[in-house]
């Protein structure tokens, strides 16, 4: 018998219950044809020139329909008479390489093919001038080679600081067309002053670039897209805080808190920005975000195909699997940890044979002088949080609260003989 063998020899894991946490739903019900009206609005319309050149910006998030709101994008430019290309843009992600950013942007279903025109991916940039502050303000070479820009993006809360601007068009405009160095200039005085940089950066690109609008979508608690907005290069600054302010009302959340131990069967880049949402987790790897779960200890124990091995955030958990770090790309990780300059996010947790000795150190070191209370709750990833699975314990909170659904029986749970959670007892979604 192993040191760790011994150690969790008398952990036992709760029993755990399937539930339904039950959010708004507002899904818009055709995801093209709102895209079709919103470029075709006559104030964005006349945006756009015949037979100019337009760089379609497209990120490296996992946004709802994304193929589809490219797509339809593409096509509804080229109705105006543009000739719309695509650009990544998402600052150091996929390695920080052109053929790394076009890959990652095929595992997000966006081809040229599929997006029905050209992919320009480069990591070659220009500079457009300085912040007072000295900051470079740095723009993507392909896009600026275009008659016209325009940025696809989800917008909601960010995972590393909190302002009146997050994670949207105008960061899109700022990190995510800057490339990687663009990027790391933005970071460059740490997330203490990302607002404030996000904010002056995008102020100056929409004056000094020739970037014609943004397409914005607001998603719900399911996922689902429950806002498309166009709107004009002029206006993004005025209108995104409302945007933002709507999405994190939509936010999904644990309907439980505090939580003594967060078992996360995947994390990726196409949950969040950190792998797993600071917002849902209350895990965040700087000071300058808000968050209010309390979580005592917390085990991921996968990573998704879709992050291309880029396992930044994995630092916030406590407890990882072999599995995991076993599919971590350290290069494409550090890339993106050391652009943002947030290190911690790369860290390798305590690292674990299996999931079930994964889940049980984590009980084992979760300081709850009462396991029989212990207070542990189960997501298959943080972006997807309808069905998830709770301990018996809290099954008196579910029954009391009029937005949970329990869906069954308290019951183990179940490991292969090589100690991995059965597929079918993955939480459903995501």
């Amino acid at each position: 018998m192993s040191v760790i063998d011994e150690f969790l020899a008398n952990v036992e894991l709760p029993r755990m219950v399937t539930v339904r946490q039950v959010f708004a739903d507002n899904a818009v019900a055709d995801i093209a044809s709102a895209v079709r009206a919103e470029i075709a609005r006559p104030e964005i319309a006349a945006l756009v020139r015949p037979d100019m050149s337009v760089a379609v910006g497209v990120g490296s998030r996992g946004l709802a329909e994304l193929p589809t709101l490219v797509r339809t994008t593409v096509d509804a430019l080229r109705a105006l008479g543009a000739r719309p290309y695509i650009v990544p843009a998402m600052g150091s992600h996929g390695g920080a390489t052109p053929e790394g950013q076009i890959k990652l942007l095929g595992k997000l279903g966006v081809t040229e093919e599929s997006a029905g025109c050209p992919i320009r991916s480069s990591m070659e940039i220009v500079e457009l001038g300085r912040l007072p502050n000295g900051l470079p303000i740095l723009m993507d070479k392909e896009a600026m080679q275009a008659d016209g820009i325009i940025v696809i993006n989800r917008v909601k809360p960010h995972t590393s600081f909190s302002g009146t601007i997050e994670s949207g068009l105008a960061k899109m405009v700022t990190i995510g067309l800057g490339k990687q160095q663009g990027a790391e200039s933005c970071h460059a005085l740490g997330f203490g002053k990302m607002a404030e940089n996000v904010l002056e950066m995008a102020r100056f690109k929409l004056e000094h670039t020739p970037i014609l609008f943004g397409l914005a979508t607001v998603e719900n608690a399911y996922d689902r897209i429950s806002r498309i907005e166009a709107v004009a290069g002029d206006r993004i600054l005025e209108r995104e805080p409302e945007l933002l302010a709507e999405a994190r009302a939509n936010m999904p959340r644990i309907l439980f808190r505090p939580i003594d131990v967060l078992i996360v069967d995947r994390m990726g880049k196409e949950y969040s920005g950190t792998g797993m949402d600071p917002n849902i987790t209350g895990r965040a790897s700087t000071p300058y975000v808000t968050t209010t779960q309390e979580v005592g200890k917390m085990a991921v124990l996968d990573l998704t195909e879709n992050s291309g091995g880029n396992a930044t955030g994995i630092g916030l958990a406590d407890i990882c699997t072999r599995r995991l770090y076993e599919k971590i790309d350290f290069p494409a990780t550090y890339a993106n940890c050391i652009t943002s300059t947030v290190l911690a996010g790369a860290r390798i947790p305590v690292i674990m044979e299996t999931d079930r000795d994964a889940a049980r150190i984590a009980v084992k070191t979760c300081n709850v002088p009462d396991l029989d209370q212990l207070r542990m709750v189960r997501l298959s990833n943080t972006l997807h949080l309808e069905e998830i699975q709770i301990s018996e314990a809290l099954l008196p909170e579910a029954r009391s609260n009029p937005s949970i659904e329990i869906l069954g029986d308290p019951s183990p749970m179940l490991f292969d003989a090589a100690g991995s959670l059965l597929h079918g007892d993955h939480p459903p979604g995501g």
